[in-house]
């Protein structure tokens, strides 16, 4: 992820829930504040509640590659939280990315032209 830094501390994560936007789907909830930085920065939340490790591990490597795949579709300068929500681990890799880039659409961090 070329223009994208991670979120890993708590109180970062803690701001975007009080104070940032958010959109929810049904296998998703993303969580965006917009900042005055060059690059975005994400953070990605999946709860012991949807499984052992093995699954948690593998709905966040599917969500950090859709966002890696779309990282050219978001504006710059938002600091961008998506938590996973239980039917993320069923779910298929195009419906994901489907909830993933329609949740952005809906907060309005993808630039112009680049909605699906």
């Amino acid at each position: 992820m070329k223009f994208t830094d991670t979120l890993k501390k708590n109180y970062e994560f803690q701001r975007l829930y009080s104070k940032g936007k958010s959109a929810v789907t049904p296998h998703l909830v993303v969580y965006v504040r917009k900042t005055k930085k060059k690059q975005n920065r994400i953070g990605i939340t999946v709860s012991t509640k949807l499984g052992k490790a093995v699954i948690r591990n593998r709905v966040r490597r599917r969500i950090r590659e859709i966002y890696r795949l779309n990282e050219e579709a978001f504006i710059q300068g938002a600091e961008i939280v998506i938590v996973a929500r239980v039917k993320a681990v069923r779910a298929s890799y195009r419906q994901l990315e489907q909830s993933f880039m329609s949740a952005c659409e809906k907060l309005g961090i993808l630039r112009d032209g680049q909605s699906r």
